[in-house]
């Protein structure tokens, strides 16, 4: 009965950790803003409460017991390793004191709300405050977690376990090797970018990109689309996954990739196993995240996959062109599926992150990791931010950025205490092309994405990476799936052949 008081634990911790989600959710989307403070501390006492449940003396007694009942057993029996790998990330968890657990989940929600409104006014001075306490907090966390080399090490390798700045340098470097030549020949392609400028309304945007997501598997039974201001995707078990968008009527690529994206992350979560929700496999006890992917990274790669590797293909809008078409016809009359095509892939070195084109997406990442770096080390000052983020949009994308909106302001992680998650987005480019590979090795696949049915690869992708949730690390699941740890070769690979494609 030993293992039985530990699942109940670890159901409860689960049970809260859910709940918060759900009130993250609606803090992002509907709740009235002033609600903001209430909803803080709402947040905070559920927090704190699963942290301690999660650290209490009941739950170590409870796996110390189950320990010693599964004895026994073969060390990879799920069971066993759902106590190990709870004990481990609680001993993490553990050194992370109480008040600043609390601390960070209340300034969240503050936090995240006057971000809104700073991005909404070009407003930064007045998020200064709270984002210098933000860093301050990460900053306090990645000391207590313990590291050997640098500050951002801690807090990388808590969205991506083995992860390190060292390790990220260099994984950068190769990656900015290959991508320069092909983003200087991109820019040669001859594209009529001007047809996603016009007017498309964003009732139909939100129309076409929900059809889509459903014949990619997205299950709007168990999950649902609503606005926000920046997109994501959330949980509360698999039996409820929600997604958002962002749509702007004269830029169209903006909201349709974007709900694509989120859709991917719901796809993952909707394809956990049934028998690990509410248990270690579906819980981030360090971060205090109810989540069933095993890595952001490996996240980001499902979600990336159906983005970019089925969602800008050539065979994809040769397929649903048509449809878009229908949906906007005096929008999209004069435009055929190869213009169209070629539109939403080329290269176009913009301000914004999560619209950027895939050539100039990594470069957005690789200089929001300098700067966490920078923050962590203490190198940088929350107040010189909009000047140091002008340099490198400078020096990475020849681009003067007109103002802190456009700039500093743009992404919502940093008012969420989200600092060193920002490289899985990059990790998650690179495993999307892994993975993709390792699944059109199988005929049906190939079969599948030639004839419009996606059926075949988002049950490779329930099989290979879905189902197992938490029970494998990133590493063991990539090296399942596709034979090979991470490596930048499949991702380059595959953007050479677009290049080459759009250059001819």
């Amino acid at each position: 009965m030993s293992f039985a008081v530990f699942e109940t634990e670890i159901a409860r911790i689960n049970d809260i950790l859910c709940a918060v989600n759900l009130l993250t959710w609606d803090a992002r989307t509907m709740m009235p803003p002033g609600s903001v403070d209430a909803r803080g501390k709402q947040i905070a006492t559920l927090v704190g409460l699963a942290r301690d449940l999660a650290t209490s003396d009941k739950l170590q007694r409870a796996i110390e017991d189950a320990r010693l009942e599964l004895s026994g057993i073969n060390a990879a029996n799920p069971r066993r390793l759902a106590v190990e790998q709870a004990a481990a990330a609680i001993d993490t968890l553990s050194r992370i004191s109480a008040s600043l657990v609390s601390a960070a989940a209340e300034l969240k929600t503050v936090a995240q709300a006057a971000w809104s409104k700073a991005r909404a006014i070009n407003d930064f001075a007045g998020f200064v405050p709270l984002l210098e306490r933000t860093m301050e907090i990460q900053r306090e966390i990645a000391a207590d977690i313990g590291y050997e080399e640098h500050p951002y090490d801690a807090l990388v390798a808590t969205y991506e376990p083995g992860m390190s700045w060292s390790r990220l340098r260099g994984f950068y470097g190769e990656l900015r090797d290959g991508l320069l030549p092909l983003l200087a020949r991109a820019k040669e392609a001859k594209v009529r970018s001007e047809i996603l400028d016009r007017a498309y309304p964003v009732d139909r945007q939100r129309a076409f990109s929900s059809l889509i997501s459903t014949r990619f598997g997205y299950d709007f039974n168990r999950g649902r689309l609503d606005d926000t201001v920046h997109p994501f995707e959330i949980s509360f078990t698999r039996s409820d996954v929600r997604i958002t968008g962002r749509f702007r009527e004269t830029w169209l690529p903006g909201g349709l990739f974007a709900v694509w994206h989120e859709a991917g992350h719901g796809i993952y979560e909707q394809g956990i196993s049934e028998a690990f929700s509410r248990s270690t496999f579906t819980t981030d006890f360090v971060n205090l995240y109810a989540v069933g992917g095993t890595s952001f990274g490996t996240h980001e790669s499902q979600s990336r996959l159906w983005e970019n590797r089925v969602g800008r293909s050539r065979r994809f809008w040769e397929l649903n062109f048509a449809d878009l078409q229908t949906t906007f016809p005096d929008q999209l009359f004069d435009v055929t599926a190869e213009d169209f095509w070629r539109a939403v892939n080329a290269a176009r070195p913009g301000f914004i992150r999560v619209e950027a084109d895939e050539l100039t997406y990594d470069l957005h990442i690789m200089l929001r990791s300098e700067i966490e770096a920078g923050l962590m080390a203490g190198e940088i000052r929350v107040a010189d931010l909009p000047e140091i983020w002008r340099e490198k949009i400078k020096a990475y994308l020849g681009l003067d950025v007109p103002n802190d909106t456009l700039g500093v302001l743009q992404d919502v992680h940093w008012s969420s205490g989200m600092v060193g998650s920002f490289p899985t987005y990059t990790i998650g480019n690179v495993m999307s092309s892994q993975f993709f590979a390792a699944a059109r090795k199988e005929t049906s696949i190939e079969r599948g994405l030639e004839a419009g049915d996606y059926l075949p690869l988002k049950t490779w992708l329930n099989d290979n990476i879905h189902q197992y949730g938490r029970s494998k690390s990133p590493s063991q699941l990539l090296v399942d799936a596709t034979g090979q740890d991470l490596s930048v070769a499949a991702y380059i690979r595959d953007l050479a052949r677009k290049v080459e494609d759009l250059t001819v």
